[in-house]
Parts: C-alpha cells; sequence; structure tokens
C-alpha cells in the first residue's frame, strides 16, 4: 500500500527551513533534521534524538522517511555490484557500486525506464514510466553507504534514463548530495551524463554547483547519430557543441564525450576525424566504450579495433581514454541497466 505522507527526504536544506518557519520551528531545527537524514541516516523521527518530543510528533504525522528495498543484490567476479531496488508503487529500477582502491563509485539511476530509445542501450528497451523524486535518487546512496559502513567517494548518473529529462529533481538531489551537511560529496566528483537535452545543460550551468558534465555523443555527424541517439533529432549536433561550448567557457570545467564503439557503425576513419575534431573544438576529453550488444544487429569491436580508433582520434591532439568494461556478467556495465531479475 502507498504511504500517503510526504517523503521528507525529497527536500532541500532550504526548503526544510521554510517547512520549520509555518511550524513556528527554530530554522536551526531544519539543520539538525537535515543532518540526521542525510549523513545519520535514520530510519524514524523517533531516532533524532535532540529534536523536542513535539516537534518528533508533528513530523512522524505529516512526513515519511523513504528508503528502498532491495530485490537482488549481484556481484561480478571483477569485484562490480549491482542493486535491483523495489520503489513504493512496485517499479524497480538498478544502482551499480563499483570499487577502485580508494574510490567508491556509485552509478545512479534518475528515472523509471527512458524515453531517449537508444538502440544499443537495455535501459531504453523499458520504456518511460516515470521521473525518480530526489529521495528516490539520494536513497541509493543513503542504503549502500548503510550496508557497507562506508563514505561514497564518487557519483556518476549514468544509470537508468537521462537525468536532464528530470532536471528539477535531479538539481535537488544534486544540492542535498553536495551540501555540507546532507551527503558531503564534492561536486568535482560528482558526474552527470546527458544524451544531449540542452535546455537541461543550459540550467545545469546555473545551477551554481560544479558538476562534472559527461556527454554521451556516441556519433559525430547528425545522419549517423538520429539512428543511434534519437534525440539528435531534436538537439542536432551542431546545437549541441555549442551549448556544451558555452557550458565550458561558463563553469571551467572539461566535458567528457562518451562515445560507445559499435563494430560497422561508427568505428571508420572519418568518425575518428570528426569526433577529434569536436573533441578539440570543445577542449573535451573523450571517453570510448566497449559496446555490450543487445540486439543482435550491433557487433563489439575488436580490441585492436578500438586501438585503432583511439590513435585515430588522438591523431587530433586530444586526450583520449578507454573505459575498462566492469560487471559485464551481471549485466552491469553500460548499455546494460534493464532493472529486470537475473534469469
Amino acid at each position: 500500500m502507498m504511504n500517503m505522507k510526504t517523503d521528507i527526504r525529497n527536500f532541500t536544506l532550504d526548503e526544510l527551513k521554510s517547512i520549520m518557519l509555518k511550524m513556528d520551528e527554530k530554522p536551526h531545527r531544519a539543520e539538525q533534521i537535515f543532518l540526521w537524514l542525510n549523513q545519520k541516516e535514520v530510519t524514524s523521527f523517533s531516532q533524532m534524538t535532540n529534536l523536542s518530543k513535539a516537534l518528533i510528533q508533528k513530523l512522524g504525522e505529516i512526513y515519511s522517511i523513504g528508503g528502498l528495498a532491495c530485490e537482488e543484490h549481484l556481484v561480478s567476479i571483477d569485484g562490480t555490484e549491482k542493486f535491483l531496488w523495489r520503489l513504493e508503487d512496485g517499479n524497480f529500477i538498478e544502482t551499480v557500486y563499483i570499487k577502485e582502491k580508494n574510490r567508491k563509485t556509485l552509478c545512479l539511476s534518475t528515472q523509471v525506464g527512458c524515453k531517449i530509445k537508444c538502440p544499443f542501450c537495455a535501459s531504453g528497451l523499458l520504456g518511460f514510466v516515470r521521473n525518480l523524486t530526489p529521495s528516490e535518487i539520494t536513497s541509493q546512496i543513503i542504503e549502500i553507504q548503510k550496508k557497507y559502513n562506508i563514505r561514497v567517494t564518487n557519483i556518476v548518473f549514468m544509470g537508468i534514463g537521462e537525468p536532464l529529462d528530470n532536471y528539477d529533481n535531479l538539481a535537488k538531489a544534486i544540492q542535498i548530495i553536495n551540501h555540507p551537511d546532507g551527503i558531503n560529496i564534492g561536486a568535482r566528483k560528482i558526474t552527470v551524463s546527458t544524451c544531449g537535452i540542452i535546455p537541461g545543460i543550459q540550467k545545469l550551468k546555473k545551477l551554481g554547483v560544479q558538476v562534472e558534465l559527461s556527454v554521451s555523443l556516441h556519433a559525430a555527424n547528425n545522419n549517423l547519430r538520429d539512428k543511434l541517439v534519437p534525440i539528435n533529432k531534436k538537439y542536432p549536433v551542431e546545437d549541441l557543441v555549442s551549448v556544451c561550448q558555452d557550458y565550458y567557457e561558463a563553469t571551467g570545467r572539461v566535458i567528457t564525450l562518451e562515445y560507445t564503439l559499435i563494430a560497422g557503425e561508427n568505428d571508420s576513419e572519418k568518425d575518428a576525424r570528426e569526433l577529434g575534431a569536436i573533441a578539440r573544438r570543445l577542449k573535451a576529453k573523450i571517453n570510448l566504450i566497449t559496446c555490450n550488444p543487445v540486439k543482435p544487429s550491433h557487433k563489439k569491436l575488436e580490441p585492436r579495433g578500438i586501438i585503432k580508433f583511439r590513435d585515430n582520434v588522438r591523431a587530433k591532439g586530444v586526450n583520449v581514454t578507454v573505459r575498462k568494461p566492469r560487471g559485464t556478467d551481471i549485466m552491469a556495465a553500460c548499455g546494460q541497466l534493464a532493472a529486470t531479475k537475473k534469469r
């Protein structure tokens, strides 16, 4: 049964301060509640021991404290972990946890399903159901931190969904994650990955939190990108490059161009030259990704083909890396998240 109370984890600190004023409470109560929710990770108002009994009662009558139910937890042979979460309405999302030395990175989902429908990505095959709330986004971090008694160091919004298609909730989640009294992860340790939602990039530029921006390009000309990233028909390459240039100039943050290599589709020498030219114009980094096919028509590029493509791009004088695939055996790698139980 759905909880009809409002989830208090959805609020930023400023919003909580407004709520406290309406309750005739002092503003510092908001700071205490915010800290309990996001750093002390409590699950009930009764655990907030520095609040009065009267305030605890008032909060409990109006609000709930959100969380996620773990439906399945898988561990890859390379150590990558994947969590399938059941939401309160019965829908599912996934989170990927990647450990590398001192880095503890979470790949977060922002939507149930995805509208973009890139043909090489399993998330788009689900269709779009709904946006995640700020609480459902931040709870992915809180649940894993509680499970392992750890502090996550890095966040990438690269899970199920297009983050900038859920901009308002994403922005609130970022503010909660970044705030010193919130989850407290530095802005430069937070990456937002987008397929190129131009209005969202323009808004993100003005958010005031200097997160990293990653653009899933996958093709460097309109004819090919229309097929691989259908939103390109609405936001074509030349317009996307222009808004990315504005973002770089306004924030000073180097943009990463993500490029999934699909054998016989976007791996030619011409593709490499075009990609290198865009990266050079934007002073951007390039991250090459191995395709994890979800359809028989899409093929992985052989390692020597990846190296050849990398070298052709690098000849343009730009920074190129090849992302090491992680969690492919548990369907946790790029393009594999589908929010279904492993069969």
